[in-house]
């Protein structure tokens, strides 16, 4: 199926035609970032298959995404450490292709539980490869992370640089694409890209999706979105003292529709080939955590007290993207700026601020 080029309402994101036969399996649908993947396919009038075990979610994602598409999608509540389960999904589908979002992700957590993060992003993954497998079913976008390079020995990262993670998430991240890259040796017909992630931030341009961690949040913008909703007293910035533009942490930020946009791209990609490959997707330059501050005060008119703190262990001075691949093989760069991904986190904290509770 094939549909038209169009805008996105509310942003400057720009679709291209796509087309596919048959479902796409998208696990961890109802997550951050899987779910505005899900709504941007959807308007693009991709047949999806959303899969999620909810655990660390909620079904009222389900919701907006029908009133953001006007499409109510297909769900199944499955977890992917159950192989049984995501059998009969397959057995019980024609899919095409899987887009895998579905993985833990807080690096604190995964340092204090890593059997836990193994479990979940490293068996979990295997049990779908191996589904996938037995089932026919050869192309895979996987959701990975910068993490994978560790403490950078040149900036920005390229796809070159070694891989070096040092915490267990970053460890996860890289032992699955690992078993990619080994898949696809051992056979021709896989097409397997990994995503390299760098910092998703922002919200869908309506306000109606949005980040919502559980507890305190890992991620810098949801603790300024809950310092400006009055939720959190001040936010914490570990350090000051670091060789950047102002002594605090660098980081290259994207936005999270460009960022779902770069799967669509990927999944194009590997309708016409075949192997293995990981790619950045990031910005290409970076934002100290004051100047996210700043910009964050400017855009939306909101004070947010901030106290500095010592540094945290493990925390990179800095580091950004080179996402040259990304636009060579992807066709793919970002399009939203700074502005607009501080002014969609608000739109949607604000108008949304106890989350989808």
């Amino acid at each position: 199926m094939s549909r038209l080029t169009r805008k996105i309402t509310g942003s400057d994101l720009i679709l291209f035609n796509v087309t596919f036969d048959m479902a796409i399996l998208v696990c961890g649908a109802t997550g951050f970032i899987g779910s505005h993947f899900c709504v941007l396919a959807l308007q693009q009038g991709l047949d999806l298959l959303l899969l999620d075990n909810l655990e660390n979610s909620s079904p009222k994602v389900l919701n907006a995404i029908r009133e953001v598409t006007g499409i109510s999608p297909r769900f199944v509540e499955v977890d992917i450490r159950d192989k049984s389960s995501l059998d009969a999904v397959f057995a019980t589908n024609q899919v095409d292709s899987v887009v895998h979002f579905a993985g833990y992700k807080a690096v604190g957590e995964s340092a204090a539980e890593p059997l836990r993060y193994y479990r979940n992003n490293v068996d979990g993954s295997l049990n779908l490869l191996e589904s996938m497998k037995e089932h026919g079913v050869r192309k895979l976008v996987f959701s990975s992370s910068a993490t994978v390079y560790g403490v950078p020995e040149f900036n920005p990262y390229t796809e070159e640089h070694r891989k070096r993670p040092f915490n267990p998430y970053g460890q996860t991240k890289s032992v699955v694409e690992d078993m990619m890259y080994d898949l696809c040796a051992s056979d021709p017909q896989y097409a397997l890209v990994a995503l390299r992630y760098f910092n998703p931030i922002g919200a869908h341009p309506s306000g109606m999706l949005g980040e919502d961690p559980k507890g305190i949040p890992n991620n810098l913008m949801p603790f300024i979105t809950k310092v400006a909703v009055g939720q959190l007293a001040e936010l914490g910035v570990f350090g000051d003292d670091y060789d950047t533009v102002d002594g605090t942490g660098v980081r290259d930020y994207i936005h999270v529709m460009d960022l779902a946009y770069g799967h669509i791209r990927a999944l194009q990609y590997l309708n016409s080939n075949a192997g293995y490959q990981a790619i950045n997707l990031g910005a290409g330059r970076g934002y100290s955590v004051l100047e996210l501050v700043s910009a964050f005060e400017r855009i939306n008119g909101v004070s947010i007290p901030y106290v500095i703190k010592p540094r945290r262990d493990g925390d990179l001075a800095a580091y950004w993207a080179d996402a040259s691949k990304a636009e060579r093989l992807l066709g793919w760069k970002t399009q939203l700026g700074i502005d607009e991904m501080v002014r969609d986190a608000w739109a949607w904290q604000s108008a949304n601020p106890n989350g989808y509770n």
